[in-house]
């Protein structure tokens, strides 16, 4: 008894209370604020925002609307039915407010202690759309129905639903019905079938969420579910509705091919920020970006097909993401953020962190050399026992073996782990920490021996920074993927200011990439002729632990590219899984594919080539079994 006092109680309060805030809005509104609702009748979605690739040639637009508006009377009795069943069955008897929608929520709310059901008309959906920001606050929200009686009061219930269905969002940036319906079956909204109507009504209540592209088996849920509320208004016969919620959800795939949907859901959400939504959207702006269409298509379509083959061979959870910058001036040329868009959006190329092993230890044996070391010297590759974080720790080498005496030159081609701690150690971290902030390696550095081997997570964004330095005479150059945005009018609106840093002198960063086109040679053994470049080359692999991401990290005299393979959540891909596996092939690949005008790399003039044995570091003939050729 107590308990149903106070629910009374709780609610006379809630219905006092939302009675004098509407009173009070509505007075408000009327005195202090003039509500422009021409809005409604003149509603435009401007010029839209052209993308242009590298050689001027549009890849993408950012725009409201994609299709022309549409007059009630064209859309099919179904469709109105659908959205009417779905969102605000009592339309066209409300003024705006349902009261008993109202009532109903403050209940069920009241009874969950929290905000588990809203009771939003289409009119207070238009009106949200068009005047308010998706900020979910109680102000807004008196406003919001506010407005909705105004709206209801000047225009009539078909100019609302008409306005409404040319401008609700279904995600991925398509708005109205007829966006909707040449997006997803490549049709005009005339021809929509009742389930096909049914699934866009399904969408809207979150696009996210039952996004067919996206989402396929919770958007046929949400269908299904609003043909048996048409059922129930009479709207479809029920044998009829039986048939069509046994369809599964059909989208044309080739109506949601997109050039490079991860970069231009970065580019997107990059450029709302710095211009804002409504110039972004109908701004008629012109955003030139660094990418190359070919090189993207055969990035996509060669990371695609590689990993497809790793899915079968590791499980179907492994994915990864490719990157190739232009190695002088830094520009992005192609860029792939995971498998499958339409299956994830999250930007792995970008955003991901994960920690980047052996690509890591070129960085080591730069800092030895500016300390003073050559590749000839050498130490000790031995059994190693140490203190890390108060714990024993006895790193080993990939093939759990141990070689003696070899020169650094050895041990960064042949990716000794023991020899990389001992030269991290004998230089001082310090040393390697502050190259690495150079490079724009992020972080955090921990200063323990596993550092050298890799120890910190990075992007591959910054990975391929990171190793560009050694394509590019030691030069770093920041990767970008945008040049500049310039209004309808021409004016730049935004330009990219570049990063740019001598970071290693290009006397010593020659003798690092010397190095690497060694350990890239080592192999060449594991592939087919066929498979290999035939230009030069410099590369470096990396494996973490239990196999859990696979690195490669290459340049040519044109282009640097960092490709890695991995699971989401960052599981082992199993025993004896390596880069010559997983990334390398994707790698050659796409150098292979694409055109290299230029052959070979240019070194500094002053670098002499010199054989040494790669064991004791001494001079040797070129003939001998362990001859290496190194610049000095």
């Amino acid at each position: 008894m107590t308990f149903v006092v106070s629910f009374c109680q709780k609610l006379l309060h809630v219905f006092i209370f939302g009675v004098i805030a509407i009173l009070g809005g509505i007075f408000f509104i009327i005195h202090n604020h003039t509500v422009d609702f021409s809005v409604l009748e003149q509603y435009t979605s401007g010029r839209p925002s052209i993308v242009l690739d590298e050689n001027g040639e549009e890849w993408a637009r950012f725009q409201l609307d994609r299709c022309e508006q549409v007059s009630l009377s064209q859309l099919p009795s179904h469709l109105v039915q659908a959205f009417i069943a779905a969102e605000d069955w009592n339309f066209f008897l409300h003024n705006g407010i349902s009261w008993k929608g109202i009532a109903r929520s403050i209940l069920v709310n009241i009874y969950y202690g929290r905000k588990a059901q809203g009771a939003s008309t289409i009119t207070q959906q238009l009106v949200r759309l068009l005047f308010f920001d998706a900020k979910k606050t109680f102000s807004r929200k008196i406003k919001e129905q506010i407005y909705a009686l105004l709206v209801e009061m000047q225009f009539s219930k078909e100019q609302i639903l008409e306005i409404y269905l040319n401008h609700v969002y279904f995600g991925c940036g398509i708005y109205g019905v007829q966006a909707a319906s040449q997006r997803f079956w490549l049709k005009r909204v005339d021809e929509l079938t009742i389930d096909q109507s049914a699934l866009l009504a399904a969408i809207i209540c979150s696009p996210g969420r039952y996004n067919p592209i996206l989402n396929p088996l919770s958007a046929e849920k949400r269908r299904n579910m609003i043909l048996n509320r048409m059922v129930h208004l009479g709207f479809v016969r029920e044998e009829v509705a039986q048939e069509l919620v046994k369809q599964p959800v059909t989208i044309n795939q080739e109506s949601v091919a997109i050039t490079a949907p991860h970069l231009e859901e970065t580019l997107r959400i990059f450029l709302e920020e710095v211009v804002g939504k409504k110039l972004l959207y109908s701004g008629g702006l012109i955003i030139q970006t660094t990418l190359n269409k070919e090189i993207q298509k055969k990035a996509q379509d060669i990371f695609q097909s590689e990993c497809r083959k790793l899915k079968k061979k590791f499980g179907e959870d492994i994915d990864g993401a490719l990157i190739m910058i232009d190695r002088k001036t830094g520009e992005i040329k192609a860029l792939v953020g995971g498998f499958d868009f339409m299956v994830s959006k999250f930007n792995r190329a970008l955003q991901a962190r994960r920690q980047i092993g052996s690509t890591f230890k070129p960085l080591v044996y730069a800092a030895a050399l500016q300390a003073g070391m050559t590749f000839a010297d050498t130490e000790i590759d031995e059994p190693l026992e140490l203190f890390q974080e108060k714990k024993l720790w006895c790193p080993q080498n990939y093939n759990k073996k141990f070689n003696g005496q070899v020169t650094l030159a050895y041990a960064l081609s042949h990716s000794n782990n023991i020899v990389t701690i001992k030269t991290l150690l004998r230089i001082g971290m310090h040393k390697v920490i502050e190259l690495a902030k150079k490079c724009r390696l992020k972080g955090p550095f921990h200063p323990y021996p596993s550092l050298a081997l890799g120890c910190i997570d990075a992007t591959l964004k910054e990975v391929v920074g990171m190793f560009n330095v050694f394509a590019n005479d030691g030069m770093y150059v920041e990767p970008h993927y945008i040049k500049w945005v310039k209004n309808q009018w021409g004016t730049k609106v935004w330009k990219n200011s570049l990063e740019q840093e001598q970071v290693i002198s290009s006397y010593l960063c020659g003798q690092v990439s010397a190095v690497l086109q060694l350990g890239l040679q080592r192999m060449k053994k594991f592939f087919e002729q066929e498979q290999w470049i035939s230009c030069q080359a410099i590369s470096k692999t990396g494996t973490t632990n239990d196999a859990r991401t696979c690195w490669v990290v290459g340049s040519t005299p044109m282009f640097t590219t960092a490709v890695y393979i991995g699971c989401d959540n960052n599981r082992s891909m199993g025993k004896n899984v390596y880069p010559i596996h997983t990334a390398l092939p994707i790698w050659l690949a796409i150098n292979k594919a694409i055109k290299q005008l230029k052959e070979k790399f240019v070194y500094d003039p002053c670098l002499q080539e010199v054989i040494i044995h790669e064991r004791t570091g001494k001079q040797a003939n070129s003939n001998e079994t362990e001859a290496i050729a190194i610049l000095m």
